[in-house]
């Protein structure tokens, strides 16, 4: 079941993250945040931006999240889009209906942009597979851009591409994007 993620579901999530952190350079996190500071983050997120988990018999199985690409005004119709699903549950569809929920809420908000920051090697590294390049493409991101060696962890140089996708056309006399409770606020109207 896809739902929104609550403060207390921030245990099972620093446990989905912390072995991104310890053992991959997906995240470029070097030390993984506690159960309080994985709230804040949460918090911060939630205020504006939809923030969902994955949830299979009370166990969380994977979690996604948009925020902010850049705080400046005229980014608002676009965000980064971020997801992280438990190394045990990967390669079963949990991460595409989750990403799919995602853009569904952020298409709803007028949000137009979704763009997705993912490390890459030009060498091969144990530490970091092609999983969330080919998955964001599979989901129809295209590569726009790379930061070359642009993070350090591991004993080892990344670069970051940059993948997007555009949630519906880009038209002149755009509204402001509402937040996320604004939508839900509607949609109990209806």
């Amino acid at each position: 079941m896809i739902r929104f993620a609550h403060p207390s579901d921030a245990n099972q999530l620093v446990a989905i993250y912390q072995p991104y952190v310890e053992k991959t350079a997906i995240t470029f996190d070097h030390v993984s945040p506690t159960v309080g500071q994985f709230q804040q983050r949460m918090q911060h997120i939630q205020a504006f931006y939809p923030y969902l988990v994955y949830e299979e018999e009370g166990r969380l199985l994977a979690y996604a999240y948009a925020s902010h690409l850049n705080t400046r005004a005229a980014y608002a119709w676009s965000c980064e889009v971020s997801i992280y699903v438990d190394q045990h549950s990967r390669g079963k569809g949990i991460g595409r209906r989750l990403y799919q929920a995602l853009e569904r809420y952020l298409t709803a908000m007028g949000i137009i942009n979704c763009n997705a920051c993912i490390a890459t090697s030009k060498i091969p590294s144990s530490y970091l597979p092609l999983a969330s390049h080919m998955f964001h493409q599979k989901l129809g991101y295209h590569l726009v851009g790379t930061f070359h060696k642009a993070g350090y962890k591991l004993d080892q140089w990344f670069d970051i591409t940059w993948m997007e996708k555009a949630l519906s056309h880009h038209t002149r006399g755009q509204k402001p994007p509402r937040s996320i409770h604004e939508v839900l606020k509607d949609g109990k109207k209806d």
